[in-house]
């Protein structure tokens, strides 16, 4: 089986619902993960928007949620990530929050890459660590990953 990541909210390049994002609700989307495969200690949710701030020009990779030490046996976090597990522990995004930032373009259509990825090690608690920290700590322990990318662009 292949690592898979997919959200019952939105399918792989649709537009996400407005209520996960800036102009509704700001919460988390529900996100389902399948074949996780043998030998996993651990899953990263990684999720980012490589176009900002404008699609046709971007500059900058701006990080919206980071979620690693997720137990492998995890099958699903639901809407408002009100169920992940008590070993899970999250970074700060480019909102300088340690949660999740949901989509909030400021020019145009932006790409959301929803990133899973399964790790032969669980993490030492990296103290609310950004992206690049996050990335170098799972260097040569990434054995599959997956990713789903929504689109997003304000609606007002």
């Amino acid at each position: 089986m292949t690592l898979t990541i997919t959200s019952p909210a939105f399918k792989a390049e649709q537009t996400i619902p407005s209520t996960f994002t800036c102009e509704g609700q700001d919460i988390s989307p529900p996100l389902t993960f399948s074949g996780i495969p043998e030998g996993t200690k651990s899953l990263v949710l990684i999720v980012d928007d490589p176009d900002a701030p404008d699609p046709a020009a971007p500059k900058m990779t701006w990080v919206h949620w980071l979620l690693y030490n997720l137990p492998p046996d995890t099958r699903d976090i639901n809407e408002e990530a009100a169920n992940l597990p008590a070993a899970t522990r999250q970074g700060i995004n480019d909102f300088k929050r340690g949660s999740y930032g949901g989509p909030c373009p400021p020019i145009g259509k932006h790409r959301y890459y929803f990133k899973l990825y399964a790790l032969d090690t669980m993490l030492p608690d990296l103290n609310q660590p950004d992206k690049s920290t996050l990335l170098q700590a799972m260097q040569n322990h990434i054995i599959a990953q997956a990713q789903l990318i929504g689109l997003y662009k304000k609606q007002k």
